[in-house]
């Protein structure tokens, strides 16, 4: 009798739900739904995800929308994440995000000045954080902003920058100026987002608005990359009158040159067989042979053979010996030779060289 009752009451509850319309049809995600969903997994799974990197606007977008969601079942999770590999699949070029990532891809195809520009009209859109074209300088470019700029200026831009590069930034400041900087970081604290901003803009700023040079390296390593491959009586000409016009210039010149007498110096015996390797046979008798007639060359000389396999060391003395003398001017070409092979290697970092304070 009770469960008739129940049953008694429960039909007209089944009948009254069977009355009303069926349920809408599921919606399916929107295209921000989707990123979100995609983000939410992928930082689950424990990826990292360079969101900084995008626009503030869209980072807060793909925020709030996260906010706004609570579940997604298996089913629509895994129909989501196959439609972004799809995607990926697809893809069959990638441009770089940013005007800084075109400039990159840019360089070496369009003059300075049109770079620039970009910069300039870059810099002044919102959506810009200036802060990453600073980043990607190099400590060189930055120096000269960080010694002219207050205290309280370079503080911002040393605690802005990675690690790494603002310590290196601030080993190269003198030591009052260093230690005027380090503590000016400690009142930073309370600066906030805008005004970081702002100070990353001007000095953005000012680093384009620097005309751009029409040489990569300065005018000592100029002078001194000329002077290395000159012949030994105009190397000493140039060098004399140059300190009769500016003794200081001079003294840099001579640091910067390196010449067929200064490879034991500046060379380690390690990297001798590479040299061998790349000067022919022929003009490397020719040097070596020439030097025996002088001092510091004929040091240069037993520097290179006593680095190097003591069978080849031996071939080479027998070839010396019967190439007799040797001309001047064919003596200056074959250790210039032996020079810009070293020059070459080190350009291509199989080498480095000893520098004079080491």
């Amino acid at each position: 009798m009770a469960g008739e009752q129940a049953l008694a009451r429960i039909t007209p509850a089944k009948r009254a739900l069977a009355a009303l319309p069926p349920p809408p049809a599921k919606r399916g995600l929107t295209a921000r739904e989707k990123a979100a969903v995609i983000v939410r997994f992928l930082l689950a799974e424990g990826a990292q995800i360079p969101l900084s990197k995008l626009p503030d606007h869209m980072q807060a977008a793909l925020t709030e929308q996260m906010a706004h969601m609570r579940l997604v079942d298996r089913a629509t999770l895994g129909q989501v994440v196959d439609e972004f590999l799809n995607e990926l699949e697809q893809v069959g070029l990638a441009f770089p995000g940013g005007i800084e990532g075109a400039l990159q891809v840019m360089d070496g195809h369009i003059s300075a000045t049109a770079a620039s520009r970009l910069r300039r009209l870059a810099g002044a859109s919102a959506k810009v954080d200036p802060w990453d074209r600073l980043t990607s300088l190099p400590a060189e470019r930055l120096l000269p902003v960080l010694e002219e700029e207050s205290a309280e200026v370079a503080a911002v831009m040393l605690s802005k920058l990675p690690v790494a590069k603002s310590a290196e930034l601030l080993g190269k400041l003198p030591g009052d100026r260093a230690r005027r900087v380090a503590y000016a970081v400690s009142m930073t604290g309370n600066v906030d987002p805008e005004t970081v901003r702002r100070i990353g803009l001007s000095l953005a700023a000012q680093l384009d608005a620097q005309p751009p040079r029409a040489f990569d390296s300065g005018p000592v390593e100029r002078v001194g990359a000329i002077l290395n491959v000159s012949p030994a009586l105009t190397r000493e000409d140039v060098l004399k009158g140059l300190e009769i016009e500016d003794r200081d210039f001079a003294e840099l010149v001579r640091k910067a040159i390196f010449t067929f007498v200064h490879i034991p110096a500046r060379v380690q015996p390690r990297d001798v067989p590479k040299i061998i390797r790349i000067v022919e046979q022929p003009v490397l008798v020719t040097a070596l042979t020439a030097a025996q007639h002088h001092e510091a060359q004929a040091r240069t000389a037993e520097f290179l053979l006593a680095n190097m396999s003591q069978r080849m060391a031996q071939g080479l003395r027998e070839e010396m010996a019967a190439r007799g003398k040797v001309r001047e001017k064919d003596a200056e070409e074959a250790m210039s030779t032996v020079v810009m092979a070293v020059r070459q290697l080190e350009g291509a970092g199989e080498l480095i060289l000893v520098q004079e304070e080491d």
